[in-house]
This record gives C-alpha cells, structure tokens and sequence, in this order.
C-alpha cells in the first residue's frame, strides 16, 4: 500500500479523489492502492528544555545557557494531534512507500519529515512538489515524482532555522525575563521579532525627538497653474519676503516648454509581501488576514501557492497563460483585447533565474464564481486577477509637460531725485527701508530672475491601467471612506507658449519639516523586506537584498506576535511601540540581538544551506558559542533597571 501524506484534511481529500481513493476511514481516505492520510500542520515539534533536564524545567540564571546534546522531537500534546499521529504511524510502519505532500517549501519540508522520523518509517519516500492545487497539477505532480533525497538540503535548512530559533529563543527569553522582568512577565526575544520591534521603537524615538523647523516656500499662480520656485525653500521669514517683494507687481514670463513622452511598464506580478502590503493600503488588511486570505484561495484552487518571494514566473508556465486567462470568465472583458495566440513574454514577467521553488501568486484560471467567496476573498482575488491580466497588456503612454517661467526681480527704474539726493515724493525712512528690502535680497537675486517650474503629465494611451478603470475602490478599514490613488490624478496644464507673459499672483507659504510617518503594516512590511538598508556592513547589506528579515510567509506572525505580546498596539492604521516594548529595547545592550544584521546572517546562511554552499552543523555550533557569549554578557551586567 502507497501511503500519501497532506498538510490538512481538504487538501489530502483532493489528493485521494485524484488518485481515485474513495474510502473513507478513521484519519484517512484508502483505494486504489493508496491510503491518504493528513497532518493538522506541525504534529511534532522540538523537545522543550524539561524533556532533556528536569532541571530545565524551573527557570534559573544558573541553568543557562541550555545547550542540548542532541535536539529531538515529539509529539504535540494536544489529544486530536496525538489521535491522528497513531493512525499516520501505523499507516507508515505497515506502508510500501510513502509519498510526502506537504506544502512545498521549508516548513512544508520540515513538518512531513518530523511525522516521518517520529512514526519510524523505513519504506522509500517520494516527493510531490506542486504549486497549485488544481486537478491538473496534482495530476502532473504525480506523474512526475521527485526522489525524496533531492530535498534534503531543503529539510536541513529548515532543520537549522528551527534549533536555531529554539536556541536563541528559550535562552534568551529566559535570560531577560529572569534578569530585567523581575518573573512578573516574560520579556520573549526573538531573532525576527526583537529586530522589527526595534525597527519599530526606534522609528517612534525618530519621531518624539524630532522638532520642526520652518521653512517658507514661494509661490505663483499665472493662468490658474501653481508655478513654484525652482530655488527650493527659505530657511528665514527675512528672505522668503525679501524675495517676495522682488517680483511682486512684475509680470510672469513664460521661458521654456519641454514636453517628453515615457513609458510605464505593468507593475510586477504579486509575491507575498507585496500583496500584504496593497491589501494593508487598499483594504486596511493586515499582514495576517491577508496571508490567511491568500491561503484560502490557494485552497479553493484559485491561486497558487502564496508563501512566495518571487514576482517572476519560470518560463514553462509561458504556454499555460492563455488558458489561465481564459479560465478567469468575470474578467473576459479585460482578457477579450489580448491576442491570446501570441501573448507578449516580458522578461520582467518571465525568468526562470528568479524563480527558486515556487513562481509569483497568479490565477489558477478556475472560475471564482465557483468559490463561494466571501468579501475579503473576492476583494484579494480581484488585486491578483487584474495584476496578472495587466502584465500581458501594453506599456501606459504618457506625456509629461515641463514649463518654466521667471519674474524679473531687478528694480524698476530710479526716478528722478531731488537736491537732498532722494527720489521726489519719497521720505528717507521709505528710502531706508526700500535699501534694506534690497540689501536682503540682494544675494538671491543679484538682478538675475527667479525661476519657477509647474510640471504636468496626460495619459496618451492608457495601455495597462485599462485593467484598473473599473477596479473596485480602495476602502479605509477606519473610516470606510473610498480613497483614490494619488498617482492615478494627473494634472493637464493649460497651452503655454514661451515668450507669454501676465499677470500672476505670487505667495509666500510658511511650512514645517515633518517628523517620518509612524510605520503602518504595510510600511513594517517594507521594512522588514528591506532591512538590508539599516546594515552598515557592504557584502551583508548586498546579501540580504534577497532576504530582508524573516521570510515571507513568517512575518505576518511576527508582527501578531508582538501585539500578543504587548510590544506594540494598532492606533487606526499606524503601530506604537508601548511602555513595555520601548523599554525591552532600551535594556538590550547585545545590538545585534536587535539589529536586523544577526537575522540577515541567519537568512544568508540558511539559503546557502539549502544551496548546499554551507554546512548546517557548522551553522548550529556557531550558535551555541553565540548564545553561550550572550548568557555571559547579560549575567555580567550590573545595570539595576526592571522592566
């Protein structure tokens, strides 16, 4: 008997009615020679300390740092979990081979060989490694198996990342719980979530220290278009006026018109995070709801698989396009202008040197009507529907207008004067204070015109954004007001000609600097992705351009984690630190337990074991000498603060 293992019970019941297993038993569904069988995500799990020590159990300074002989596994204590672990071990130790259906990807991976390992199956183990879940790929999938043994180095990476955690983790946690919490509360630390609650802190202190300067911006309206000065702003009241007076009752003059027409290509298809981040901006989504959502429609066989760090797809997925895009029927009206015989293949679109195990979330091509889906899932469906529709589409035409005009800031003409050496009719307080006006100016201006610009842009062909016209509007998750994309108001400007001139009216507008926005989810999200930016090391900086901090399918839980913490609270859209987590950040004095370097050295170092380019017991000894420096440097500190 053939035993096929799933993720989740809906999944393993596509899987049996694809390989015609119609019985359903206990735990599982047999025929045909199959017996398929599920996992409710992770049935195993690492030891905890007290499984190795019971001395372990009792949290002391003078038990750390905990450092394991050997990490084990077992399983969860939870009595469905450990129910469907008896019937997936006897399935096992009775099967003739055993074929992994776990998601693909790391966890995926890491879950199924957990189960493997503790339920003790010796028969040979095959690999089903798909990306979406629609019968015809599950039907490809199993045409073309994969030897277990390829995989390999994907288990000990995620083997690596999860001793690792563990490691980091319950020392650390207990470290600083017992040392600055006074066992009131845990102070949980974290390689992913104290650097983002650093990010995160650090960003508010930014903002509470900040003090606004004023600066003046001068102005001018001339045939009802806002021109402004291309000198930039004025640091002093003294100058902008100084300014202002000069062209004031001087006439506008057009001097140049330059207009260019550009391209604007598609945007990419969508990867995870970039998806978090529009449903975050469009629908007040968070990054949880939105993984969940996805998920959900990965499920339902709508889209692919979600947990992705890509925006490309391999080149083989070129030819499945069209009838994608003819499976999708709301949106024939989109798909009707496209030549679906020779669809445009973009290499921002299509490269297989981008794409690792999984190609960027797109339409499976079934039809969403069939769904079922509830508002959230139509709304997220639509965004990946119209995205990947729009990248077939032509490249936006546009013209962007760039006019320029100046006022003359040379004073007019000296009258005549008078034998007392003033201009008739003109007091010397007048005259004083004309020469002062001037003596200020005069730096700015030195007789030369100030110069202003207003810039345009009209759409001459709206090639891609057709796909968009109608697309539903954003809503405020707080408000629930619509809002519509800035970017999509373009501004026309009137016909100018050069050499015209007129009247205008000029102004001088006192503004302050801002302090830098609070983060919202999605910005966090950005953050997170990039963190590369906050790492003052080149090559580790070059290196986490691929991974940021966390993966894509991990930092929705981060940030949850850190509201169930208590590090931070959502005020409408934006996230603050609290009491707690500013103060958790201030006590750690290992800066690269909260810097986002020691997790970009985790995230280079787990790909590369993956790319069989590092060793995994290296990786993990490393550890230990880091955890065991950290305990020392933190029982060394005479720091009396609490928390």
């Amino acid at each position: 008997m053939i035993v096929a293992i799933a993720e989740k019970p809906s999944v393993a019941r596509d899987i049996a009615r694809i390989l015609g297993a119609t019985s359903a038993k206990d735990g599982y569904i047999e025929g045909n020679g199959y017996q398929v069988t599920w996992t409710y995500g992770h049935l195993c799990t690492l030891k905890e300390p007290h499984d190795y020590l019971p001395a372990w159990k009792h949290w002391s300074l003078g038990q750390l740092p905990m450092i394991p002989p050997r990490f084990g596994i077992k399983v969860i204590d939870m009595q469905h979990i450990t129910k469907q672990f008896a019937i997936v071990e006897k399935l096992m130790q009775q099967a003739d081979s055993i074929i992994n259906c776990g998601d693909a990807g790391q966890e995926g991976e890491l879950i199924q060989r957990w189960v493997m390992q503790k339920a003790g199956a010796k028969c040979p183990v095959k690999r089903l490694w798909i990306s979406s879940m629609t019968d015809e790929a599950i039907r490809e999938g199993f045409a073309n198996l994969k030897d277990q043994a390829d995989y390999q180095p994907l288990y000990y990476a995620g083997l690596s990342r999860a001793v690792g955690d563990w490691l980091l983790g319950m020392n650390a946690t207990r470290l600083y719980t017992i040392k600055y919490g006074r066992n009131r509360q845990v102070l949980s630390i974290g390689r992913v979530q104290t650097p983002t609650l650093a990010l995160i802190v650090n960003r508010q202190k930014e903002i509470q220290e900040f003090k606004p300067e004023p600066y003046w911006v001068l102005s001018t309206i001339y045939r009802d278009t806002l021109f402004t000065a291309t000198k930039g702003k004025f640091t002093s009241k003294e100058e902008g006026e100084a300014a202002f007076a000069t062209i004031q009752g001087k006439p506008f003059k057009i001097t140049d018109v330059e207009k260019k027409n550009g391209t604007e290509a598609p945007p990419r298809l969508y990867d995870l995070t970039s998806l978090q981040v529009d449903c975050n901006k469009k629908f007040g989504m968070s990054a949880e709801q939105t993984l969940n959502t996805i998920q959900s429609l990965y499920e339902k066989k709508l889209t692919t698989y979600p947990r992705v760090d890509t925006t490309y797809l391999t080149d083989d997925m070129y030819p499945k396009c069209p009838q994608i895009l003819t499976g999708i029927a709301p949106y024939a009206p989109l798909v009707a202008p496209l030549n679906l015989q020779k669809l445009p293949k973009s290499k921002k679109v299509f490269d297989n040197s981008k794409v690792t195990d999984h190609h960027a979330i797109i339409p499976t091509g079934q039809d969403p009507a069939r769904g079922n889906l509830q508002p959230h899932e139509k709304r997220v469906f639509d965004l990946v529907a119209r995205r990947f529709i729009s990248v077939f589409y032509p490249n936006c035409k546009y013209a962007t207008t760039t006019v320029l005009g100046e006022v003359s800031s040379r004073p007019p003409l000296t009258p005549p004067q008078g034998e007392d050496g003033f201009a008739q009719g003109q007091s010397q307080s007048q005259s004083q204070g004309q020469s002062q006006s001037q003596s200020l100016s005069q730096g700015l201006s030195q007789d030369k015109p100030i110069e202003f610009k207003a810039t345009g842009k009209m759409i001459l062909d709206p090639g891609w954004r057709k796909v968009y016209e109608k697309a539903p509007k954003a809503q405020d998750a707080q408000d629930g007001e619509q809002k519509e994309d800035k970017n999509d108001e373009e501004k026309v400007l009137p016909n100018f000609i050069v050499g015209e001139q007129g009247e205008h009216i000029p102004t001088l507008t006192q503004k302050e600097t801002k302090a830098p926005p609070y983060y919202t989810e999605a910005t966090l999200l950005r953050a997170m992705e990039t963190a590369g930016k906050f790492v003052e090391d080149e090559e580790l900086r070059a290196a986490m351009k691929e991974n940021g901090i966390g993966r894509p399918s991990s930092r929705a839980n981060i940030i949850e984690t850190l509201f169930k913490r208590n590090y931070i609270v959502r005020k409408k859209k934006r996230i603050e630190a609290t009491e707690t987590g500013i103060e958790l950040i201030g006590l750690i004095k290992e800066e690269l337990l909260k810097s986002c370097e020691l997790t970009g050295i985790w995230e280079k170092k787990l790909r590369d074991i993956e790319h069989q380019k590092y060793d995994a017991g290296q990786f993990i000894n490393e550890l230990k000498e880091q955890i065991t420096t950290i305990v020392r440097d933190v029982l060394a500190d005479n720091n009396p603060r609490r928390i």
